[in-house]
């Protein structure tokens, strides 16, 4: 069957039609990973978002189900240059084309993907519809793409309710869940910690009554401005004395809770070989990244804040240390599903931050 994706500029790509059977607008954004497009698609930061993954062949490893980053797929639509049919991989369950029909996402395959990101990094990140009818009309279509937006999509992918995993004997980690991928708590559990996850419209008050050592903002998806009342809970946390690590969404909220200011970016990071620079030691590192908002580092109060991490591509901010506080967040994943582990230290430094705090 034919399918047409349709770019608010007018754009229009043919293929063929893969996935569900449904008609979609979404906000068109390209990944860069050559593997892991299972992780990608159960990354909730993708709500609200159709991914074109840039790498020409996905899917020929299948989907095992074990190596899922949430508990279900996110992402609006799923854009390919081909899609492997036939798996082969001794852990796979089933095929990437049964599992976008299981979760209800359509896609494309079979369009120059490359001339897709060229113009999403030309001309910016823009919304675009995914369609099999033959007969649509562009000049219906154009006003209802340029009218989307993604909305406050932390809400759809937090989790219902509060529950537990255990590590160890080690440190009570408060994990915000604001989007957040399994390897986050995996990533505590291994290094002994018990982490209680809380949904993302949790009241401060609740978190800081159970008394943890540390407390963890995840990453997750949409505009960090929309986030309005777990801005003002983040502030309420950042008054405390308990060390927090935010990642992510996390990182760009707990920036608006003290008073900085955050902007969107042309097309964002998408990938799994992005460099950061960390500014204390000079040392570069390989991230995994997921985002298309950054906190603007011309309006930080140093009072409060300081650019601790930068992009080497860009410039854009990273992560920031927080003045007098033990606090730190970072842009990137450390958690790294999929990308590589050179940040997985991040963790142990939280760990050894909560430590020194509950020494003191």
């Amino acid at each position: 069957m034919k399918a047409f994706l349709i770019l608010e500029d007018g754009t229009i790509f043919t293929g063929a039609h893969i996935g569900a059977n449904k008609e979609i607008i979404s906000e068109i954004v390209f990944n860069t990973s050559m593997s892991g497009y299972l992780e990608v698609l159960t990354d909730p930061s993708y709500a609200g978002q159709a991914v074109c993954m840039t790498y020409p062949l996905i899917g020929n490893y299948g989907v095992c189900r074990l190596d899922a980053e949430s508990r279900q797929a996110w992402p609006d639509g799923f854009i390919v240059r081909e899609l492997s049919r036939i798996a082969s991989n001794f852990r796979k369950d089933i095929t990437i084309q049964t599992f976008l029909e299981e979760q209800g996402i359509p896609g494309i395959a079979g369009i120059d993907t490359r001339a897709l990101t060229k113009i999403l990094r030309e001309k910016g990140t823009m919304n675009g519809m995914i369609t099999t009818n033959e007969k649509f009309d562009l000049d219906e279509i154009l006003p209802e793409l340029k009218k989307y937006t993604t909305g406050n999509v932390v809400e759809k992918v937090t989790c219902p309710s509060k529950y537990e995993i255990k590590g160890g004997s080690g440190k009570k980690v408060a994990l915000l869940d604001l989007g957040a991928k399994n390897n986050i708590a995996l990533s505590l559990a291994r290094r002994g910690c018990d982490i209680t996850v809380y949904p993302a419209f949790t009241k401060a008050e609740e978190m800081i009554a159970d008394g943890p050592d540390g407390i963890m903002l995840s990453n997750g998806p949409g505009d960090p401005k929309e986030c309005v009342g777990i801005i003002a809970e983040i502030k309420k946390l950042y008054n405390t004395d308990i060390p927090i690590f935010a990642i992510c969404l996390g990182h760009q909220l707990m920036a608006l809770a003290t008073g900085a200011d955050t902007y969107k970016m042309k097309y964002g990071h998408r990938g799994g070989n992005h460099p950061v620079k960390d500014l204390e030691t000079g040392r570069v590192y390989i991230s995994s990244q997921n985002h298309g908002y950054v906190v603007d580092m011309d309006k930080l109060d140093p009072k409060i804040a300081v650019p601790a991490f930068i992009n080497v591509n860009d410039g854009t901010n990273e992560g920031l240390s927080y003045t007098g506080k033990n606090i730190f967040t970072v842009q990137y994943h450390p958690e790294a599903c999929p990308g590589p582990q050179d940040s997985g230290y991040l963790f142990d430094r939280f760990i050894k931050m909560m430590e020194v705090g509950k020494n003191a």
